[in-house]
């Protein structure tokens, strides 16, 4: 999927990052914007292991600004938004926000997908005094960092207690396999918070495997679990990862569904020779689905198709959020300025967005429902909404 031309992306050579770091920028937060324009930095993984998550978070951020701007932007300004890729890679999105902040003055960031990489931006935003709105880092120690972070999707303990139910309602599973990602903080965090609930419902745990996010060979780590013959298998993972998994736990004899988070929702998870075949069964969390019955998600979802050719998932809605969220606090604080925007963020009610109708708490995490989709026919088909 190409990236729209329409978007310009600042890509500064490392020289100039040196010079940026050497010079000991005070924090001094963004600008409130200039002249017509208010500029608001992204970060997201465009490129690499996740560009998929970020792409599409992306489109739904280009198409959010697009639509403000033309309907006449907010306090008689235009949107400028400015986009680095983190090319997925640990350490750049720290170089990236940083960036975006001291130099492009934005007045707020987007981003991150990932939890990992929205931990690296958050304790510059809190330290510039600059918000950061991530779509869908679902990990609760995101929003810890500080009260300049704030998320428009649902948590990890939330996200847990909805598969832990799943599980055991709709799978009908007593005992559980988990197989977690041990450097990745999301796969950890999701795969704790799944744990600790399926357990307090009764449930058993019979294994508990490992694996590194280089990992290409999953079979003496599914040998293992086999071995406790589970009725599901626990994959907190992204979707790379997943795809793999479940090949091999297939070309093992393992039949049983294997089940996971938001982590796996990227077209490419049936991508590939038998991938869709192997995960026939399989389901995962989310936080939209383009089948959705609602006007506001059939608004967006007509919208998006026309300008990307495909259906949203949910990283492109949690995109879309993100920008109209901050356009929606800008509107009520009357102000661009961060330290305005700020309390009216963190007092959001009631904010009707296309993944659906949410609230922020006193932790500035989203309250609202999640949705449980099924992989039936090579396509992911929606299968509840689970409310918190």
């Amino acid at each position: 999927m190409s990236l729209p031309t329409a978007v310009r992306r600042r890509v500064f050579l490392g020289v100039a990052v040196a010079a940026l770091i050497a010079a000991g920028c005070k924090p001094s937060g963004g600008g409130a914007g200039t002249g017509t324009d208010i500029p608001v930095g992204e970060f997201a993984s465009l490129t690499g292991s996740e560009a998929a998550f970020g792409r599409a978070s992306h489109n739904g951020t280009v198409l959010a600004i697009e639509q403000l701007n033309a309907a006449g932007g907010v306090l008689g300004k235009q949107f400028k938004l400015i986009t680095e890729d983190n090319q997925s890679k640990d350490g750049e999105s720290a170089t990236a926000v940083k960036k975006l902040i001291s130099r492009d003055k934005v007045v707020a960031i987007l981003g991150e997908v990932a939890s990992g990489r929205s931990l690296e931006a958050a304790p510059i935003c809190q330290q510039y005094k600059v918000p950061q709105i991530s779509p869908s880092s679902t990990n609760p120690k995101v929003t810890e960092m500080g009260d300049y972070v704030f998320r428009v999707c649902f948590v990890d303990p939330f996200q847990g207690t909805v598969m832990a139910k799943f599980a055991a309602k709709t799978l009908r599973a007593k005992k559980v396999a988990v197989l977690t990602d041990v450097g990745a903080p999301y796969s950890v965090g999701l795969g704790t918070f799944f744990k600790e609930r399926f357990v307090a419902d009764g449930g058993t745990v019979v294994a508990e495997q490992k694996f590194t996010k280089d990992d290409k060979d999953f079979k003496a780590q599914l040998t293992a679990i086999k071995s406790q013959a589970p009725d599901a298998i626990f994959v907190p993972a992204y979707y790379g990862q997943v795809t793999l998994i479940v090949m091999q736990a297939r070309e093992l004899g393992i039949t049983v569904p294997l089940f996971g988070g938001d982590g796996w929702e990227a077209p490419e998870l049936l991508q590939g020779p038998g991938a869709a075949a192997a995960l026939e069964g399989c389901y995962f969390s989310t936080h939209f689905s383009p089948d959705q019955d609602s006007p506001r998600a059939k608004e967006f979802v007509k919208a998006y198709e026309a300008k990307f050719g495909a259906k949203p998932d949910a990283m492109a809605a949690l995109g879309y959020d993100s920008a109209l969220l901050l356009s929606d606090a800008i509107k009520r604080a009357g102000s661009a300025e961060p330290e305005k925007l700020r309390p009216v963020l963190a007092a959001t009610k009631d904010f009707d967005g296309v993944t659906g109708k949410m609230t922020l708490n006193d932790k500035r995490n989203a309250e609202k429902s999640a949705v449980i989709i099924g992989i039936k026919g090579g396509k992911f088909v929606y299968t509840e909404t689970v409310n918190p």
